[in-house]
């Protein structure tokens, strides 16, 4: 995500890098892809102190979060942050409370948000009636360079929560409703993973309105692609489903192609005097949707927006912090093995 954040910089009229920052060679690297020529640190604070930016775009390991963005916002930067927010939600209430004390902009990355495609299939179960019953899971049958990734960010993080905030997001934004208790399982598949650290996980959560979801994520190389893309909303009118028919069709863990929907079903529950369906399921083509890259560069535009135009981001925000809520309290419920309670 950061070398996609960075060539979206790149290419962006009114931004100008300043630094690229990294531990290791990765920087290097992406500075060559660029085409050479950016200030290289291997210092968060040092960057910080030597290039004085103006925004500062953190897609770290997910244990860093809050320090490093702390860390920008005490330096006057506007802020955007790849998911999750922080790795608890004491940490994310304290950088959103940072950034309003500094009035700077902080935007987090639930790329969802800017996708055509995900902004339709919200919009279509908001007219499914209620309850809705929604079922999503983005498994990764990882390997390789992938397997690497995963197994770091499970030094921090589980798979349900790492990515299970985008999808309780949609959730969240599908039945405008408070989140009131979730229950979760996990099984650790590998002993590669730190003690107590878990590759698969299910969570399922209840909301104020009387709506249900599922979600579920595993990451490893013993995954099973078999129904590893399932997004699915069900409502008393009928159900919205993407279809994704041909994506990432034996390469799950191809981050690319997570975004992608190829196509939306609609169905419609009504029934004629025959119990015979009135109307025959529609489909909504999504062929031409942005790929990965279009959809940094709407993020990133949208954060320049929001530093441009001053917007009240407080809804954003506070959906980020609910999303988080979720899958940190799904997390605690493995662990306990029993239902938590959502009350504030």
């Amino acid at each position: 995500m950061g070398a996609s954040h960075a060539a979206t910089y790149h290419s962006l009229e009114g931004v100008e890098i300043c630094g690229l920052v990294a531990r290791g060679d990765s920087r290097r690297r992406l500075n060559a892809l660029l085409g050479g020529g950016y200030p290289e640190y291997g210092d968060f604070s040092e960057a910080l102190a030597a290039s004085r930016p103006d925004a500062v775009c953190l897609t770290t390991w997910p244990d860093t979060h809050e320090a490093y963005a702390l860390a920008a916002l005490a330096a006057g930067c506007h802020l955007f942050i790849e998911k999750p927010l922080a790795t608890t939600v004491a940490g994310a209430e304290r950088v959103i409370a940072a950034a309003r004390a500094a009035g700077r902009q902080l935007v987090v990355g639930y790329i969802l948000r800017h996708h055509p495609s995900w902004q339709q299939f919200v919009e279509l179960a908001r007219g499914l009636g209620k309850p809705l019953v929604m079922r999503m899971n983005l498994n990764q049958q990882s390997h390789g360079r992938m397997w690497d990734v995963h197994r770091n960010l499970m030094q921090s993080l589980s798979p349900i929560v790492d990515c299970g905030v985008h999808y309780l997001d949609v959730m969240c934004q599908m039945t405008q409703a408070e989140p009131i208790s979730v229950s979760a399982i996990g099984a650790r598949l590998s002993e590669e993973l730190p003690t107590g650290m878990y590759n698969y996980g299910q969570l399922q959560v209840r909301f104020a309105d009387g709506s249900v979801g599922w979600y579920e994520a595993g990451w490893g190389p013993m995954i099973s692609e078999t129904a590893f893309f399932v997004k699915d909303v069900i409502g008393p009118k009928g159900a919205i489903s993407i279809v994704a028919r041909h994506t990432a069709a034996g390469a799950s863990d191809n981050v690319d192609a997570h975004t992608r929907t190829e196509s939306l079903r609609i169905h419609h529950a009504a029934l004629d005097e025959n119990n015979q369906f009135v109307r025959p399921d529609r489909w909504i083509d999504c062929q031409d949707e942005p790929d990965h890259l279009a959809l940094c560069l709407s993020e990133q535009r949208y954060f320049l927006q929001a530093i441009r135009g001053g917007l009240d981001l407080g809804r954003h925000w506070q959906d980020a912090l609910n999303s988080l809520r979720v899958v940190l309290a799904a997390d605690e419920a493995v662990r306990s093995q029993r239902t938590v309670m959502l009350g504030r």
